[in-house]
């Protein structure tokens, strides 16, 4: 992060500047989630400890003399705070409430596998103090923080701190060889976990571990083990979670405190769930949107800013063909609908032809509740788009977790105008994976694992599907059958054209394909509704818009 803007920011939110102190707020929330999240492992006191530790800092942001040391003064009360909470709780209280396991949210989210995957996984196996300082240590070798920082959030000197974290990372390699021996196959570990209930802690650690070094089945490995360290550089922060909300309820404790509780309207966003007690203070929501709330006597908020549009001259429509339109179902008159709806599966191009030439629409900038990336892997999980630009969805389809019918994503609450405008990725997801592991025979599946089965009617979709948003939606994961998972990109017209046409080369099968005209006759993708239904899911394929 720019040290320089940092000060300037921090300066400017102990003045009582509400729009530095909301940038401020947004920017280091997610490291205090992964701090957290990783020290509690997903624990549900997670989110009340991520709160208390964010009001603490704006309440005490006035007493910070260096901003310079902001980080670690934030880091230092994120620890005091995950301290505290083990302290009021007693061993029978710490079981009594589970949330999503912090160790798959990061295999998930960040979509890691082989060595990286192991690591994260054999985090269950620590002890609380040892994953209290792999939070810290984790974010150092991502260069989130530097060891001084580390140090000084354990209250600790740094020599002291060398010792403590390769204490850390010799349980933590012993916890791979764990994770690693419970993937195989050995018939004496399976008869030595038969009594075992699933719940790791540390008196199986110990008798598991005991086992793999006198065990020549799980001592033995096929490949180099790489350090943690070096699996772990450069590898980003979990995305806070869809869904993830923190309320901080403003007491006037300090000027900046008080003179925040009236957040700025460049932060009001439309968000989806605003589910919030009725207090005067503000709700940070997955991907740094902000809602005010307020008492029932308070004057409603501003309304938000709308994003507003650059000049930019009409580009000349393509020279592609565009699919013939499917008659409407209902009697909607015609100057009320814009775009082509295709109802039907298309062809993929040769995988030599090359797209036809992308229309350039003019583009402000894409908000997203999910933030720059925002991975939706579960059923419910969905992010807002607002503003007007460009959008890449990625798709991950697993079948080898579950394979069957493929529930479609859905866009609701249309407001403006959305169009289907490219594909690429240099493949379609029906491609043939010619060598591809674990069973796959396309991105589909393969007849080891079974295969995604999409409805009746529905386009085969490819890696990467591209949008244009002209106003705010919403789209929402709604995977019910087949495992898969979405991730969402706010990108440019530069960045559209590279992948569509980037040629065919190790990896790729075929060039993109075009699908904007660059006017209103445009294709919008299927499955999108101007409305916003309980169930997301209901959405009918044969879009109307």
């Amino acid at each position: 992060m720019d040290s320089q803007h940092w000060r300037a920011v921090i300066t400017a939110a102990q003045s009582g500047d509400r729009q530095a102190l909301d940038e401020l707020v947004a920017g280091w929330l997610p490291l205090v989630y992964n701090i957290v999240g990783r020290a509690l492992n997903g624990h549900a006191d997670v989110d009340d400890v991520v709160q208390e530790t964010m009001l603490r800092a704006v309440d005490n942001l006035g007493s910070l003399r260096d901003p310079d040391s902001f980080r670690s003064w934030l880091v230092a009360i994120a620890m005091r705070q995950i301290r505290d909470r083990a302290r009021r709780r007693t061993p029978e209280r710490l079981e009594e409430a589970a949330a999503a396991d912090f160790a798959e949210l990061t295999v998930l989210r960040l979509q890691l596998e082989g060595q990286r995957r192991e690591v994260a996984e054999a985090v269950r196996w620590l002890d609380a103090e040892d994953r209290q300082l792999l939070s810290l240590w984790w974010l150092e070798v991502a260069g989130e923080l530097t060891r001084r920082e580390l140090a000084a959030a354990v209250g600790i000197t740094r020599q002291h701190a060398a010792v403590r974290v390769q204490r850390m990372k010799e349980r933590l390699e012993t916890s791979r060889g764990i994770v690693r021996a419970l993937d195989g196959a050995c018939p004496d570990l399976r008869e030595l976990t038969g009594r075992w209930d699933g719940r790791p802690d540390s008196v199986w650690r110990k008798r598991l571990a005991r086992h793999i070094r006198g065990c020549g089945y799980c001592g033995g490995t096929q490949e180099t083990v790489v350090p943690a360290e070096r699996l772990l550089v450069g590898i980003a922060l979990v995305p806070l979670p869809v869904g993830f909300t923190l309320s901080l309820a403003f007491g006037g404790k300090t000027a900046v405190a008080a003179g925040s509780a009236g957040w700025s309207a460049k932060l009001l966003g439309a968000l989806t769930k605003p589910a919030v007690a009725m207090t005067a203070g503000a709700t940070i929501v997955a991907g740094g949107a902000y809602v005010v709330t307020q008492p029932p006597d308070a004057p409603p908020p501003r309304a938000a800013i709308t994003p507003t549009a650059t000049a930019t001259s009409e580009p000349p429509p393509s020279t592609q063909p565009t699919p013939t339109p499917t008659p409407s179902v209902t009697a909607t008159k015609k100057a009320d609908l814009y775009g082509t709806v295709v109802d039907a599966v298309d062809r993929a191009p040769d995988p030599d032809a090359r797209p036809a030439a992308l229309p350039r629409r003019p583009e402000s900038g894409i908000t997203s509740t999910g933030g720059p990336k925002a991975v939706m892997q579960h059923r419910g999980d969905s992010v807002t788009l607002s503003g007007r630009g460009y959008v890449l969805v990625r798709w991950q389809i697993s079948p080898k977790y579950r394979p069957g019918a493929l529930v479609m994503p859905t866009w609701t609450g249309l407001k403006g105008k959305l169009f289907h405008v490219a594909s690429g990725g240099s493949r379609r997801m029906d491609d043939p994976l010619p060598g591809a592991p674990g069973g796959y025979a396309t991105g589909m599946g393969g007849p080891d694992i079974g295969y995604a089965v999409l409805p009746p009617g529905t386009q085969q979709m490819w890696q990467n599907e591209y949008f244009y948003v002209d106003g705010t939606v919403t789209l929402t994961q709604n995977e019910r059958g087949c495992d898969y998972g979405l991730i969402v990109f706010p990108t440019d017209w530069a960045a559209v054209d590279q992948d569509v046409n980037e040629g065919p080369a190790q990896g790729a099968i075929r060039y993109g394909l075009v699908r904007d005209t660059g006017t209103d006759s445009a294709p919008v993708p299927q499955y999108v509704t101007r409305a916003t239904p309980a169930d997301p899911a209901t959405v009918p394929q044969r879009s109307r818009v």
